[in-house]
């Protein structure tokens, strides 16, 4: 059996494309490689090994990857997998907190969900059926962001573990590697929600912040504030520098105490006068939280529904970033596992928010109607937010919020997320009966008709996003309309850029079928 032809094509244009300066299909050749041979030695390929997913050979050459049939071909070289039988080995780096915290409890509870054993060692996990044959290689490794994205980049490992949004730099040079787009929603998974919470001393009169007043004491503005950080590469801190300090001007202050764990960084601030930090949500025992507050008196709390709706400003997504190729069933069966009921209930265990919708009944939000008659803009009739009681009373909001990103009216990460968890939940039939409507609303800058037409159009987007993640086959049982009711429902101060962010929103109520 030989290497089809049209294999032999494809190499042959790939060579010509990669080496046409050099006149001729040289074999790469560095540490680690491993060669692989057709019997008639038409075709020969080496390179450091990457992946195998039953069918396709990945290889990292020293022009780039490339990948490839196995069929016949012969893997020659002491780092060659064993193929027969293959075991395939999932290899993640990056962020300590989701490295040493939610994904070790995540696979225990997705082997036994399987009715498989777990056996640790220095390497990671290994998943074992009932007979005890290997299905399955997890490693972990935690590095800072910038390390493990160096990693990343160099297909050293098979998946990034970020606390932060990759920058644009970062993800053109994926793209410049042949990696793909990580700003796909298939090759930047979101595993769950975290937060960074200020703090200040326990028993102190401060108790609330603008994110103006935080920014600012954290670039080492305020003379008489004290600033503790966490160890240096905290994707989390880099995330906060790069959305709310850089576009401004401003730098986190250097040099300033750093402290390698969350429990000492809460006793640090704990023991002093003046301190203020940032620490991760659900650990900041011992010091103070502080609400984010802004200039028209709204506040933000870092509570469950506010990171789960992305309401709280420092709402951070916990990426998981993969690069294009295909990967063994078997992992892609982990990775779709991650999105199930049963994987969200152990994120929620683990102390993170998990990203199943949760219903939020329109009784329970009191506050938010109040701040509609309170803080709707001057061009809002009594009429329109009338309609919007009338519209949204028979309805119960889910939590999944959709937003865009900056100047864009493309989704943001967590909201792409956000459509394909939806999007597999109406697979699942969750909303069987249910008429599912998107409810856009907007700032108030510029006037009142037009802002709602602007949160109408964009309602209308993630209807589409939606119905395309489905893949243009809406059950018959569910019903996808859209409503927008512009600047009505503030959320946060139009009066600060993050306010406008907040407040430029598509929600989704749920009721049943009529």
């Amino acid at each position: 059996m030989t290497w089809p032809e049209f294999n032999v094509l494809n190499f042959r244009l790939w060579c010509a494309a990669i080496f046409a300066a050099h006149f001729v299909c040289v074999t790469p050749s560095f540490a680690q490689d491993v060669t692989f041979r057709s019997p008639d030695n038409a075709n020969v390929v080496s390179g450091r090994f990457v992946g195998f997913d039953g069918d396709i050979v990945s290889l990292m050459t020293e022009e780039g990857p490339l990948s490839f049939r196995k069929l016949d071909m012969v893997c020659e070289g002491d780092a060659c997998p064993s193929f027969e039988p293959y075991v395939p080995n999932f290899r993640l780096t990056g962020a300590a907190r989701m490295g040493d915290l939610l994904l070790p409890a995540l696979i225990d509870v997705y082997a036994r969900d399987n009715g498989w054993s777990v056996r640790e060692n220095v390497d990671g996990f290994r998943l074992e059926a009932s007979d005890g044959t290997e299905v399955l290689r997890i490693d972990i490794d935690v590095e800072p962001t910038d390390v493990a994205f160096g990693q990343f980049l160099a297909q050293d490992v098979d998946a990034l573990l970020s606390m932060r949004e990759l920058s644009d730099a970062e993800v053109e040079a994926v793209r410049a590697a042949g990696l793909g787009r990580v700003t796909q929603a298939r090759q930047a998974r979101i595993l769950a929600l975290d937060a960074l919470v200020p703090v200040a001393p326990a028993g102190g009169d401060l108790t609330r912040i603008s994110i103006g007043d935080l920014t600012r004491a954290m670039s080492g503005g305020d003379e008489g504030v004290e600033i503790l950080l966490p160890a240096e590469g905290d994707g989390q801190i880099q995330g906060f520098e790069n959305r709310f300090m850089r576009p401004f001007g401003l730098r986190l202050a250097e040099p300033v105490e750093r402290h390698d764990t969350a429990t000492a960084l809460a006793r640090a601030v704990a023991g002093r006068d003046n301190a203020l930090s940032l620490l991760p949500y659900g650990q900041t025992a011992g010091a103070q939280p502080l609400a984010l507050e802004g200039p028209c008196g709204l506040r933000s709390d870092a509570g469950f529904l506010d990171l789960k709706t992305e309401d709280y400003p420092l709402t951070f997504p916990m990426f998981l970033y993969l690069p294009e190729r295909r990967q063994h069933p078997q992992i892609n069966a982990f990775l779709e596992w991650l999105r199930s009921p049963s994987a969200q209930l152990v994120i929620r265990r683990a102390g993170f928010v998990d990203l199943a919708a949760v219903p939020i009944p329109i009784a329970e939000q009191g506050d938010r109607l109040a701040n509609a008659i309170v803080s709707a803009g001057g061009e809002v009739s009594l009429a329109e937010l009338q309609r919007m009681i009338r519209v949204l009373s028979p309805r119960v909001r889910m939590s999944s919020t959709f937003r865009f990103e900056p100047g864009s009216t493309r989704l943001d990460g967590q909201s792409r997320s956000n459509v394909m968890q939806l999007a597999q939940a109406i697979r699942d039939g969750r909303f069987g009966g249910r008429a599912l409507m998107f409810v856009g609303f907007s700032d108030g800058r510029g006037p009142a008709v037009a802002n709602r037409d602007l949160a109408a159009a964009r309602a209308e987007a993630v209807l589409r996003d939606v119905e395309r993640a489905l893949g243009g086959r809406v059950p018959r049982n569910v019903t996808l309309e859209v409503d927008a009711f512009g600047e009505a429902l503030p959320m946060a101060c139009d009066d600060t850029i993050w306010g406008q962010q907040i407040n430029r929103r598509v929600e989704l109520w749920v009721t049943d079928s009529r």
